[in-house]
């Protein structure tokens, strides 16, 4: 991990919730979350969004991504990818974010949390609910995935949703744990 770049977090969603969620998680974590790039789909560009990045006070900083269910590589991946590659910046992982996408668009994950807070090595669905893959889930805005070089990627369900389980009022515990995870495995508290 490069000290001079910025400590960056990419979440594959982008809706009320989301924004919500995100907001909550990266004060609780001392960052900033990229309030702008909330949109689904995201209407951002990636070097919009990187500027926006650079411009942040505090690390880690949360930014969302979001293809509204676009077939193939829509806006939300085209940012992404930009943001994810950007030498500027240091990406400590992706919250990959599960929906119930109509085409077969999954990607690979290095671990699963399903609502309960567990840790599976199975994928999980929109709920929160342990599936039947190994190491994959389904998305709208995961198909440049497995193309990224991140230290790494966290599946879990709908983010601030899960039947209520993740929602803001509980302290989104699935997603914090994703986070905790995140920071943990990329070496964020070594510096």
């Amino acid at each position: 991990m490069n000290k001079d770049r910025r400590k960056v977090i990419l979440v594959t969603d982008g809706d009320e919730y989301a924004l919500k969620t995100i907001e909550y998680i990266a004060r609780e974590f001392g960052g900033r979350c990229i309030s702008k790039s909330q949109g689904n789909p995201t209407t951002l560009s990636g070097p919009e969004i990187s500027e926006l990045i650079l411009q942040a006070p505090n690390d880690p900083v949360f930014v969302m991504f979001d293809d509204s269910g676009f077939i193939g590589e829509g806006a939300g991946e085209l940012a992404l990818k930009y943001v994810a590659n950007d030498k500027r910046l240091d990406i400590l992982g992706i919250i990959a974010v599960a929906s119930k996408t109509h085409q077969d668009e999954w990607t690979r994950v290095d671990v699963s949390i399903d609502r309960f807070g567990k840790l599976t090595h199975f994928g999980v669905d929109k709920s929160g609910v342990e599936e039947f893959d190994v190491g994959r889930i389904n998305g709208d805005t995961v198909y440049c995935l497995d193309e990224l070089n991140v230290p790494i990627i966290v599946g879990i369900g709908d983010i601030g949703k899960m039947a209520r389980k993740d929602h803001v009022q509980n302290g989104s515990p699935i997603t914090r744990k994703a986070v905790e995870l995140i920071l943990e495995r990329s070496g964020y508290y070594d510096e």
